[in-house]
């Protein structure tokens, strides 16, 4: 069932996702789906789970760790790949993206799905931490904060790019650029790092 509700998620959208639908699907009774999944939701977290689980993967495949724990320049290479992997899965897996942020899956955490974001954004955090620069004689802004900050700056540029409104307003026909601006909104400009 959960296979079925990755494949409809993936081709029809989070609009397809109902319990009679998977169960219609995947050959079984309408009523089967409760025998495992006690509610709606714990079978759409069930789902999403398998959304993080590809979407850490791919984060995982594009920022290898190097083993140089101090280098500001692979961090920030880094954080280029991550954002350019997270953008890439918003844009091109739609409906599974809208299921994994659905705020009623999050908050319920179903099957733990907390468990499975907070990683990812310990990825981001840790890349923040190495990839910026210490502030002389000002209070630093925590790195969690700030990758919150691009992390939220990213989602909006997923949902704005979906949507068409960033490609109307900045006459954009890439989220490179987009995505650039935000490290360095973020970072600061790159060639401050060298």
């Amino acid at each position: 069932m959960v296979d079925v509700g990755v494949d409809l998620v993936t081709r029809e959208g989070i609009q397809a996702l109902s319990l009679r639908e998977i169960a219609r699907r995947a050959g079984v009774s309408h009523g089967a789906p409760r025998r495992y999944f006690p509610t709606h939701l714990s079978l759409l977290s069930a789902i999403a789970r398998r959304g993080f689980a590809d979407l850490a993967a791919r984060i995982a495949e594009a920022t290898p760790d190097d083993g140089n724990r101090d280098g500001r320049r692979v961090a920030r290479a880094q954080l280029l790949a991550l954002g350019r992997v997270y953008l890439d899965f918003a844009l091109t897996q739609r409906g599974m993206y809208e299921l994994m942020f659905r705020h009623d899956l999050l908050e319920s955490n179903e099957l733990g799905l907390r468990d499975t974001t907070l990683p990812l954004f310990d990825v981001l955090v840790g890349l923040v931490t190495r990839a910026r620069p210490q502030p002389d004689g000002e209070p630093a802004v925590p790195p969690a904060v700030v990758a919150g900050a691009l992390w939220g700056n990213l989602h909006g540029i997923a949902q704005l790019w979906g949507w068409g409104s960033l490609q109307l307003a900045t006459g954009a026909e890439d989220v490179a650029p987009l995505l650039r601006a935000a490290l360095d909104a973020h970072l600061g400009p790159e060639a401050a790092d060298r």
